[in-house]
């Protein structure tokens, strides 16, 4: 049985709506007040302007399946995001002179949360030109839907592309899906992280202090990941921060605290020319700007980023975009 999309849950929900409100027509005392009360829940149900239905808490038990099915662990975030990450180690990959490390723009993953009427995946998956048309069957054939297919760099060689993917349904045969996609590429089995982090040759004080924000070292990488102010929904789901809504900036050293800096910003249709107009001003390169999902509200658009210099002058130039859109707020 394929997995059901979003298309297909929505159309149910119109049809079990419609035959409430036929059901409804047969009473006669409260029928205003039932048939009012169903059309606006139909309403909600297919446009998910509504708080909608949010994650449920579990336990890093609960994802054992997906764990297994992987043959990966993953990340519990605030209870509800269990979050496996898909870098792709064996690809040496260079963009303007820069061989770019995993943790700076080769990092997939996949994401699950469960709701009351079942898991949600969300993922992005790295891969080369070659290994695309087979993922992509892989995908389609597990029944997953495919939300994007873009780009992360300029010029690169090796050729990569980013393929998002999206599905409902058992957490595990949702993870089956994704393993079937990985099978079709050359991705390393996963390895245990370092014991130390490797030192980070960049002012990241002077970093934190122009973003606002408190980075992290992670892999040689500085990172800062910044969710959106507003709640985001999908249908009739509340999208957390952990599937992958947030805006992403990484910092790779280059050497005498200088950086490549890459990324996306998370933006509604009213920020992305502010955030161009202000990346553009600081002599921020844009790559590449879509869409990650098809239908959440409100609609959010990406757009990634490059640029390599001085660490804390690329910090400076990146703070007015950040202050562009409505994210949460910094913290100094």
């Amino acid at each position: 049985m394929p997995i059901p999309t979003r298309r297909t849950t929505r159309l149910a929900l119109a049809a079990l709506a419609a035959s409430s409100l036929a059901l409804s027509g047969c009473s006669t005392q409260g029928s205003s007040d039932t048939h009012a009360a169903v059309a606006a829940d139909a309403t909600v149900q297919h446009t998910g302007q509504s708080g909608g239905s949010k994650p449920l808490p579990t336990t890093e038990a609960d994802w054992k399946p997906v764990a297994d099915t992987l043959g990966r662990a993953g990340t519990l975030m605030d209870k509800t995001v269990y979050r496996v990450p898909l870098p792709r180690k064996d690809l040496k990959v260079t963009s303007q002179g820069v061989e770019i490390k995993p943790g700076l723009s080769l990092g997939g993953y996949a994401a699950f949360a469960k709701y009351r009427d079942g898991a949600m995946l969300m993922g992005d998956l790295v891969v080369t030109e070659d290994e695309l048309p087979k993922v992509t069957d892989a995908l389609q054939q597990a029944g997953l839907e495919q939300t994007g297919i873009h780009k992360h760099l300029l010029q690169q060689s090796p050729a990569i592309w980013w393929t998002h993917v999206h599905g409902m349904g058992d957490p595990a045969k949702l993870a089956r899906g994704v393993k079937a996609a990985l099978d079709q590429t050359s991705i390393p089995p996963a390895s245990p992280a370092p014991p130390t982090q490797p030192p980070v040759d960049l002012d990241t004080a002077a970093i934190d202090a122009a973003l606002g924000r408190k980075g992290t070292a992670d892999g040689g990488i500085y990172k800062f990941t910044v969710a959106r102010r507003d709640p985001v929904t999908d249908g009739r789901h509340v999208l957390p921060p952990g599937l992958g809504i947030t805006t992403g900036i990484n910092f790779q050293p280059l050497g005498e605290k200088k950086a490549a800096i890459n990324g996306d910003f998370v933006m509604t249709a009213d920020e992305v020319q502010h955030v161009i107009q202000a990346l553009r001003k600081g002599g921020v390169q844009v790559v590449e700007l879509h869409n990650h999902s098809l239908d959440e509200q409100p609609r959010l658009f990406y757009l990634h980023f490059w640029a390599t210099g001085d660490g804390a002058t690329l910090a400076k130039a990146l703070r007015p975009a950040l202050d562009a859109n409505r994210l949460a707020p910094p913290t100094s």
